[in-house]
């Protein structure tokens, strides 16, 4: 199985008191979604923190810098979440991998939903954004290898195109970033039944299936 491609890293920088560097990061993740991140400055964003230029470079060394932090919060653990679901040995049928790796995806997203929110936006204009949708594609081709295997076992129906399976099981849960109220009426623990339940029962072996066209 091949690694995932990993985020390029660069030495951390200590934060001035009253702007930690998570601070720093989450007002710039929401100026790039709001303002999209070529139209966002270094200035706009020292503006929104009440900083200086000059008082920001002392908490990030460019704005490259902060996308690339940001887009490694979005992918970062569910990378590591899908290689221990698909490494040799892994515990578990692939079918039941395969609902985990869902469940805890839905959680993740909603654990950092703005990050996520931006990571849907980008269109690989940067290295930076071009290495975060290598990543995402490593992430689907693990998860069709995932659902091959579940397919495999004969707990999934096997008329329907892995690859194609894959990306619809995650349109399912990214398109939770569109409505998805973490103070609302549905816990995250409900949400995420409710995607498997919605995204897999569907797919079982001996499920209902509509007539061809």
């Amino acid at each position: 199985m091949t690694s995932p491609p990993t985020a390029p890293t660069a030495p951390p920088r200590r934060g001035r008191p009253g702007h930690d560097q998570a601070a720093v990061l989450g007002t710039a993740i929401d100026l790039f979604i709001r303002q999209g991140y070529d139209a966002t400055s270094m200035a706009d964003l020292a503006a929104a923190l009440g900083l200086s230029k000059s008082s920001l470079y002392h908490h990030v060394p460019s704005k490259e810098r902060l996308l690339e932090l940001a887009l490694d919060e979005a992918l970062g653990e569910l990378t590591a979440v899908v290689e221990a679901a698909t490494a040799e040995g892994a515990a578990g049928t692939s079918y039941e991998r395969l609902r985990r790796v869902v469940e805890d995806g839905v959680r993740l997203l909603v654990d950092h939903q703005p990050a996520v929110t931006l990571l849907l936006r980008v269109h690989g204009n940067t290295d930076v954004e071009r290495a975060a949708l290598e990543r995402r594609r490593w992430v689907d081709d693990r998860l069709a290898d995932l659902v091959a295997a579940a397919v495999a076992e004969g707990a999934l129906r096997a008329d329907l195109d892995p690859g194609l399976v894959s990306r619809l099981l995650f349109g399912m849960v990214n398109s939770l970033v569109e409505w998805y109220d973490v103070d609302g009426p549905v816990d995250v623990d409900q949400l995420a039944a409710a995607v498997v339940a919605t995204a897999l029962d569907g797919l079982a072996v001996g499920a209902p299936r509509s007539a061809p066209g």
